[in-house]
């Protein structure tokens, strides 16, 4: 019997369908599912799926107990492999002891590879045979054609491969356990509300903190701008003055208050440009692109990974840019043309040559992200389906033809001052007519000569301020990552959610809680090379050498361990510093604003001598003592917002699958539909009363 090891049970039951010549038999053991069939050369062959990782590297358990162990001996501390999913290993065991070959089907990464080879250790230990009938399928789609040619040109396990995933595994461990032990000891932080400490999310934390300080720093600066309404035969457009800024206000005042009617066109300058195609998705920008349609960067990658598993697209985690020549363009259209895409890739199909845009990025492990399967609207979620609809499109406009915007500039003089005004429209559609995301409205001016005379029917002078530099976006922030190089295409997105988990960061854009400044400050300054993007860029490299066969894991290993060291006893010689700092961030993320009924103390989050439950009390107490009731889970974090209907602060509830925000108050209007349906369901009813347009207690964000 052939034995075929996925990543994944639905990856298992979907190679199973493409490869059986004819029916496929589910089986279980232990709750585990496998599939049985005959292949087209009549073996019989058996595939299962693993459930990710089903080992973990870990400490031994004497350095289980942080109160007795140092953090420090973690640094040299040796590691083992622990079985996580017992019941997947059993059944894998079981399925390897009868096998007289093996193929590895993980994703084709570092990380798959060491799944991979795990799998391999695994089924060596039940049936020693195998280690030299051990073949690899590498494929990027979950296609009939991908799967049959992957398993028709079979390779074998990359071991350098693999072990640049365990190198991964272990520095990241050690690092992290370290630092988090260290820091969550100094601020008494333990349990569920310990403070971790990464290599990369660390310094991801930096770059955030980074620009909150740019923008607290940023001194805004006054300035102002002169405008006017003209009208051309009665289709009206604006104009600015030619001085876009005016710092002077009585400068601008003066200008403002000279302006009559008419005004004269003084110049018509009209120009037409290329607008280059987007590159193909990558996972950065596919990850870029999917966030500033409103998702968040964890969220988009966990849906692309299930719709690559449904077999709707390549595989989402690569950092190419540049379809392989091995791809056939024109197959991949073919698919499009049986779903809702037909209109769209018949005419790209009609076209007698297809020219695809490049990317700057080349590599051969995967091609970019693209289309591959072709299903209907109806079979997806809505999210799903938007983000394969922007795979879809994506793909689409890299085949066609460049957009051509035609632009113009009118001059215009209005009582001796100059204007301008500036129009732009699509002429060609090209690539927009395929990727809408990127297309702005057209803002047409009326036609005009030099020497046309309007009518001047408005003029404003809007005084303005210079703004902050922006918050980064999830999407920036993985881009900024990938410049930096932190982390991986695979990690980014697991990184950003772990610092939204810990409490460090809130909102979208990006802002740092107190305790996610104070965290960075005290990095930076007691420990640089941890909150430098520079050391974990220096270990990615020697990861990659590891792949490349130029260094080993093992040396790789004690590079890290030595940085650490160097690292930690900068920490630990301030270790009271380090904890004052971040405990003045805890303490100031517990304020939540003023307090409503005295207006004169703050309110903050207060836990109970009596009872440990925590609550919101006035700092006045006692003379003043007002409290309010808190969920008694999840890190709480003020919204520097006040609720319009009851005059309490809102604050936001981090520790389940999403954000919540609710203001304090408990008899707020907001909440009459929650109370509502909670009465309901203690009635054993249903709720007929009215439906409030705010959010109920709870609402997510």
């Amino acid at each position: 019997m052939q034995l075929i090891i996925t990543e994944k049970n639905d990856a298992a039951k979907k190679i199973a369908g493409i490869l059986a010549s004819g029916d496929v038999e589910q089986k279980s053991y232990l709750r585990v599912n496998y599939y049985l069939f005959d292949d087209s050369e009549d073996r019989q062959t058996a595939v299962v799926g693993l459930k990710g990782h089903v080992v973990q590297v870990d400490f031994p358990p004497e350095f289980s107990d942080w109160r007795k162990v140092e953090p420090k001996a973690l640094i040299d501390a040796p590691l083992v492999k622990t079985e996580m999913a017992k019941s997947v290993i059993r059944t894998v065991k079981k399925l390897a002891a009868d096998a007289d070959g093996l193929i590895i089907a993980t994703d084709y990464d570092r990380e798959g590879e060491l799944i991979g080879l795990e799998a391999l250790n695994l089924v060596v230990e039940e049936n020693p045979k195998l280690v030299r009938a051990v073949r690899r399928a590498r494929f990027s789609s979950l296609t009939p054609g991908e799967i049959s040619k992957a398993f028709s040109n079979l390779d074998h396990l990359s071991e350098p491969l693999a072990r640049a995933g365990e190198a991964r595994q272990d520095i990241d461990l050690i690092w992290g356990a370290t630092l988090t032990r260290f820091v969550s000891l100094a601020t008494s932080r333990l349990g569920s509300q310990f403070l971790s400490v990464g290599r990369v999310q660390s310094p991801t934390l930096v770059l955030v903190a980074e620009r909150e300080k740019e923008r607290r720093a940023f001194v805004a600066e006054p300035f102002w701008v002169v405008r006017v309404e003209l009208d051309s035969s009665g289709q009206r457009f604006g104009a600015v003055h030619k001085t876009e800024r005016f710092v002077d206000e009585a400068e601008a005042t003066a200008a403002f208050e000279k302006l009559t009617s008419p005004g004269r066109v003084a110049g018509v300058k009209q120009t037409s440009r290329k607008v280059a195609r987007p590159a193909p998705f990558n996972t950065t920008s596919f990850t870029s692109a999917a966030t500033s349609l409103g998702f968040s960067a964890s969220a988009a990658m966990r849906i692309a990974e299930d719709l690559y598993i449904a077999g709707h697209i390549s595989y989402p985690r690569t950092d190419n840019t540049v379809y392989p020549g091995s791809l056939d363009l024109r197959e991949a259209l073919g698919v499009l043309v049986k779903g809702e895409f037909k209109r769209e890739a018949e005419q790209l199909l009609s076209r007698p040559t297809l020219h695809p845009s490049r990317g700057n990025k080349r590599s051969t492990d995967h091609p970019p992200i693209y289309p591959t399967g072709s299903p209907q609207r109806a079979e997806l979620g809505e999210r799903e389906w938007r983000l394969y609809e922007l795979v879809a499109r994506r793909f689409m406009a890299t085949l066609a033809e460049e957009a051509v915007v035609e632009s113009n500039r009118v001059d215009v003089v209005v009582s001796d001052e100059p204007f301008f005004a500036r129009g732009s429209r699509v002429a060609s559609a090209g690539w927009l007519a395929y990727y809408p995301y990127s297309r702005q409205k057209d803002q047409e001016l009326p036609s005009l000569n030099e020497g046309d005379s309007l009518e001047m029917v408005d003029k404003t002078l809007d005084a303005k301020e210079t703004q902050p530099p922006s918050r980064y976006g999830q999407g920036t922030l993985i881009e900024l990552m990938e410049k930096n190089n932190l982390g991986t295409k695979a990690t980014r997105h697991a990184i950003i959610q772990n610092l939204y988990d810990r409490g460090y960061v809130h909102g979208n854009p990006v802002e740092p809680t107190a305790m996610g400044m104070k965290m960075a400050e005290a990095l930076q300054e007691f420990a640089p090379r941890i909150a430098s993007p520079e050391m974990t860029a220096e270990l990615e490299k020697d990861m990659d050498l590891i792949s490349m066969r130029d260094l080993t894991k093992e040396e790789v290993v004690t590079i890290s361990r030595d940085l650490l060291r160097q690292a930690y006893g900068s920490l630990d010689q301030n270790r009271e510093s380090v904890a004052t700092k971040i405990y003045e961030g805890i303490t100031d993320d517990r304020i939540l604003g003023d307090c409503p009924k005295c207006g004169t103390h703050k309110i903050r989050v207060v836990r109970s001598k009596a009872t440990k439950k925590r609550f919101v009390g006035c700092e006045g107490y006692p003379e003043c003592d007002q409290t309010y009731p808190l969920p008694q889970r999840g890190d709480i974090i003020g919204t520097d917002e006040v609720c319009p209907h009851c005059g309490t602060p809102k604050i936001k509830v981090l520790g389940g699958r999403r954000p919540w925000v609710l203001c304090l108050d408990p008899h707020c209007p907001t909440k009459d539909e929650y109370r509502e349906k909670k009465a309901a369901r203690a009635a054993g009813g249903k709720t007929t009363g009215r439906r409030s347009k705010a959010k109920p207690k709870g609402a997510p964000v």
